[in-house]
């Protein structure tokens, strides 16, 4: 016999979890500019308020498409978003986890199964996509036959990435790096950033992080870009990957920053802090990095939190920027973190 004794079935979350988890869901239909139906609203609001379970929300759901046929290609958009946003919610509700590249394609068959022929599928062909971010320029993705070899590399890096001693900024953006790195994979036909963000945010839950706000919910569309600018190099116009704009995105979602997520600063047309100049002839920072040494020249005991909200840049690229300094030789600290200041070589 087994003793189940002390253990729990799982049931619903409470109301205001069940109130992210929704927002959440539907806010992620962003990232592939997908809109839900008021139906589906309404369907969210009945069980938020208690009124239906998760798997009476998904029934409605499907009866209500199998009862209306569909017709047109906007409306099988919203049927995949409405679909998709009942199938985020249910995983999210779930205090369930494993760590693996079976994990990760089991969550986009779970999402898309009843959307794509392929769901759970690792795609078997290459695949571009034009960016709105990169003036219609694509990201380079893994080709489809080094796809499971790389996912098999990147899970196996990050299960024995030893986050013991780190700073949380550092933990934070390591999570980044995984999360941007996952993303470029690109391991399916489509919904690979909504599949990406799910599993995230159920890989965060595994580190205590409670990541119960809108923060996802509310700029999708920014997190979608910022894995974008992450993993789009392009030399011939002076244009280099950036994870700056995930860091940002991590360290509100995080660390409770307040940094401004604008999608127009993702733009490769913006002034943006990827373009490098020269320093003494041979090593080369950024335009943040060069922003930071013009600013501690005039303060060298300038923070780096007040120098964050001097040039409008979180707080945690701050950090990685006088690491970056330091090692390239151009900054040193003299005297404690709290006591010290700063000189530029």
């Amino acid at each position: 016999m087994i003793d189940l004794e002390n253990y729990m079935i799982q049931g619903e979350p409470d109301q205001k979890e069940r109130g992210y988890i929704w927002s959440t869901a539907i806010g992620l239909q962003k990232t592939d500019g997908l809109n839900v139906s008021d139906y589906l609203i309404s369907v969210a609001n009945r069980n938020i308020n208690g009124d239906i379970s998760l798997d009476e929300a998904q029934k409605l759901i499907s009866d209500y498409y199998e009862a209306k046929p569909v017709k047109t290609d906007d409306k099988t958009r919203t049927q995949e978003a409405d679909s998709v946003s009942t199938k985020i919610s249910q995983i999210l509700a779930e205090q369930t986890f494993s760590f693996s590249p079976v994990e990760f394609i089991a969550i986009h068959r779970r999402l898309f199964e009843d959307s794509f022929r392929y769901a759970g599928k690792l795609r078997d062909y290459n695949v571009s996509k034009k960016e709105w971010v990169l003036n219609g320029e694509t990201v380079y993705y893994a080709s489809a036959g080094s796809i499971r070899d790389t996912l098999e590399y990147d899970f196996k890096q990050e299960r024995e990435f030893d986050y013991k001693g780190l700073s949380m900024i550092q933990r934070v953006v390591q999570i980044a790096k995984f999360a941007s790195g996952l993303w470029q994979i690109h391991a399916f036909g489509e919904g690979n950033t909504r599949t990406t963000a799910v599993f995230i945010i159920k890989y965060l839950r595994t580190f205590g992080f409670d990541v119960t706000n809108d923060i996802f919910a509310e700029n999708a569309w920014y997190f979608r870009n910022a894995l974008v600018r992450a993993n789009y190099n392009n030399f011939a116009l002076n244009i280099h990957a950036t994870q700056e704009y995930l860091d940002r995105f991590f360290a509100n979602l995080l660390l409770g920053e307040n940094n401004e997520l604008r999608n127009r600063d993702l733009h490769v047309d913006a002034k943006n802090d990827t373009v490098n100049d020269t320093v003494n002839d041979t090593v080369k920072i950024t335009k943040t990095q060069q922003k930071i040494l013009e600013y501690i020249r005039k303060d060298p005991n300038a923070t780096a939190h007040q120098i964050a909200q001097k040039i409008n840049v979180a707080e945690i690229t701050i950090k990685r920027a006088f690491n970056a300094l330091k090692a390239a030789g151009l900054i040193k600290r003299v005297g404690s973190d709290k006591t010290g200041h700063w000189e530029v070589e």
